[in-house]
């Protein structure tokens, strides 16, 4: 089975997810290399994209993953949501020490999977996050091989979110503006 990582009751409809409340994972500061473990949770690789726009449950704000929040992520060994990045890097939840540790052995590098030895743990596991109906591994793929994808940054997100709202500090978009006196 594959280690979950992200997978809250805060996140999902059914109570009692395997990670419990996000509330009792919150920590004031994070890992001294919190910024590589977000870099590799951005890099992993996306097995099922979901089309939809989450926010953040703690305070409510829109973030960089809040596009297909919950589209599932993987290394091969754990899954995560693909929202999970922001909450190590925006409320410093706690990682399980044994995924800090294989993070760091792979020297923060999103590994190539084997699918012949991924999908067991696949089937295994989708049943047990919501996704039964992803079951059986369906890819024809024999390797996953890590590629890269475009990921908006933290401060990228923050920078643009402060120019939308210079633009429309009262407004809704779809009311139009009265043209500005020269």
């Amino acid at each position: 089975m594959l280690g979950l990582l992200g997978f809250y009751d805060e996140l999902d409809t059914p109570s009692g997810q395997p990670n419990g409340s996000i509330r009792d994972a919150v920590r004031s500061v994070g890992e001294p290399d919190e910024a590589d473990l977000v870099a590799y949770l951005d890099a992993g690789h996306v097995l099922i994209e979901v089309m939809e726009a989450g926010h953040d449950v703690i305070i409510g704000s829109t973030h960089r993953h809040s596009p297909g929040c919950s589209s599932l992520v993987t290394d091969g060994t754990w899954l995560w949501r693909q929202d999970f990045p922001h909450y190590v890097e925006t409320h410093h939840v706690s990682l399980p020490g044994a995924f800090i540790e294989h993070v760091r052995s792979l020297n923060y590098r999103m590994p190539t999977i084997a699918v012949a030895q991924f999908a067991p743990h696949y089937d295994e596991t989708m049943p047990l996050v919501g996704w039964a109906s992803a079951v059986p591994w369906r890819s024809t793929a024999t390797t996953l091989v890590p590629e890269p994808r475009a990921v908006t940054s933290k401060a990228q997100f923050d920078a643009a979110m402060m120019a939308h709202d210079r633009n429309r500090p009262q407004g809704s978009w779809g009311k139009r503006r009265k043209p500005r006196k020269a």
